[in-house]
């Protein structure tokens, strides 16, 4: 009983969830790389990698709008897994659990645990003022709309929210590394059971009542 709880296997993404997130993933670089290019002079030599400043100037928030619609359609199939919860209180509080790797001292927790539910948040109002600012500052199409004081202020919250995002998946990228079977689940969209009781026992229970 206990070897096959261990060694079976747990659907935990599906085909299209799996190539939606590398969608975002390979624009966000895009994105960041042409972001940077035209935040400061000099960075400015990273807009040979788009073909130079006009063309970095036009794909980059042409970039930005795929990578928001399909940010939005992984959001949509993760939201209901990303409500907090009691037991996702209790974990905050136990953070010293979480650093010290003492999980069989945490509450049960379902698909994502709370650090992840709160970074996906993170991700939700990053995406979201990076998608309003860099229509205000789109010149091309929307800027001549607002007065200079707006697209001004859009900037600033553009770089703030960019900068913000930039961490915040820093922080993704780490913890994916740091818990041994994440970066596979998303690789392959499959992880062991003995995985699933380890970290997320609650969706784990889920899985066997299906």
């Amino acid at each position: 009983m206990t070897e096959d709880r261990h060694h079976r296997r747990i659907k935990r993404y599906s085909p299209g969830e799996r190539t939606n997130h590398w969608i975002i993933a390979l624009t966000f670089i895009l994105l960041a790389l042409s972001g940077l290019a035209l935040f400061h002079p000099s960075m400015y030599w990273l807009t040979n990698l788009f073909g130079g400043g006009p063309w970095t100037r036009i794909l980059h928030p042409i970039i930005g709008v795929v990578m928001f619609v399909c940010f939005v359609v992984f959001a949509g199939h993760m939201w209901r897994h990303n409500m907090l919860t009691k037991a996702d209180r209790q974990w905050l509080r136990q953070l010293n659990d979480v650093v010290e790797n003492r999980e069989e001292n945490l509450p049960e927790v379902g698909k994502y645990n709370a650090g992840q539910k709160l970074l996906f948040y993170v991700l939700v109002l990053c995406m979201l003022g990076l998608f309003v600012s860099g229509i205000v500052i789109w010149r091309e199409f929307f800027a001549f709309y607002f007065p200079i004081w707006v697209v001004r202020v859009a900037s600033v919250v553009h770089a703030v929210s960019a900068l913000v995002l930039i961490c915040s998946i820093i922080v993704h990228i780490y913890a994916a590394i740091w818990v041994k079977g994440s970066l596979t689940a998303m690789l392959r969209g499959y992880v062991t059971a003995g995985w699933a009781w380890k970290h997320h026992r609650a969706w784990f229970r889920e899985q066997v009542k299906k």
